[in-house]
């Protein structure tokens, strides 16, 4: 089965407010013509990427009025076909909540999802922005601590009774987990070391031998490389350094780059901008094959 990812169409896509250090308005509004027709641009060739490296991409509409409607990874958590829908802490993208649940009641209905779950009342979990399955290991990475709140941890086990490796964010600059922790096939993990509280920093180091650790520079890190999308050995980032696509291509990776600067000006990339709906566990995974 191709690698299936849900993207959003770009048509309402700007940057009108900050929610994250990231996000320059002024920088967007100084010619917001020419950003929209990059933007829209940016994101047909990143779906031009993902096809090309064998992935399926579907998409969600625009909606006016929800610029961050275009970074689908917050919209909820896919494992086996089930979907734990996502709960936004910051008000500017509560109103995403109602459109990705309709979209994923289509995604049901079509045969791509088989379940929909909700948080309980008073969880934070934005997606898979903070909860990212590693298939080589088989659990959940699941971030904590700027967007998303601990107690996610509990719902994220009970809704997939999967093990999950809690990491704490330090840094508002790195808001979510996909910002700066990327698994990478066979068992590979590209990570931005400061991003993490010294004791998430140590629970990661002990789950991932030292010869599968990647760590991004600072300046590979503020390219917003990390966020990347990767299927078996291709790897899909946002223009990167030299000394990145060296480190990736000495094991074995290979690098395709997509201008996607309109995206980082509201501090999201590659990842951010699709969400996986075939993820499958390794049960489910040999069932499959049986």
């Amino acid at each position: 089965m191709a690698a299936t990812y849900l993207m959003t169409d770009p048509a309402h896509f700007e940057v009108c407010y900050q929610i994250n250090p990231w996000m320059k308005p002024d920088a967007w509004g100084s010619d917001s013509t020419a950003q929209r027709v990059a933007a829209v641009a940016a994101s047909r060739e990143l779906a031009r990427a993902i096809k090309a490296a064998g992935g399926d991409v579907n998409y969600v509409g625009a909606v006016a009025g929800l610029p961050d409607l275009v970074f689908p990874a917050n919209a909820a958590i896919v494992l086996d076909g089930r979907v734990l829908l996502a709960r936004f802490r910051c008000p500017e993208r509560q109103g995403e909540e109602p459109v990705f649940r309709a979209a994923f009641e289509q995604l049901k209905r079509d045969g791509l999802v088989t379940e929909i779950h909700d948080l309980p009342d008073g969880v934070f979990q934005e997606g898979a922005g903070d909860c990212i399955w590693d298939a080589d290991r088989n659990f959940f990475w699941v971030g904590y601590g700027q967007r998303s709140t601990e107690t996610s941890i509990a719902a994220i086990e009970c809704v997939f009774g999967e093990k999950t490796v809690a990491l704490e964010l330090a840094s508002p600059r790195f808001y979510h987990l996909d910002t700066c922790f990327c698994p990478l096939a066979g068992g590979h993990v590209l990570y931005y070391p400061p991003a993490f509280t010294p004791e998430s920093l140590a629970r990661l180091r002990a789950h991932v031998a030292a010869p599968q650790r990647i760590e991004a520079s600072d300046e590979e890190a503020a390219a917003f490389c990390v966020n990347a999308v990767n299927i078996g050995s291709r790897i899909i980032m946002a223009k990167a350094p030299a000394s990145l696509r060296a480190k990736l291509a000495a094991r074995s990776f290979q690098v395709t780059e997509v201008d996607l600067a309109p995206f980082i000006l509201s501090g999201g990339a590659a990842y951010c901008m699709t969400l996986r709906l075939d993820r499958a566990s390794t049960e489910r995974a040999v069932r499959a094959a049986e």
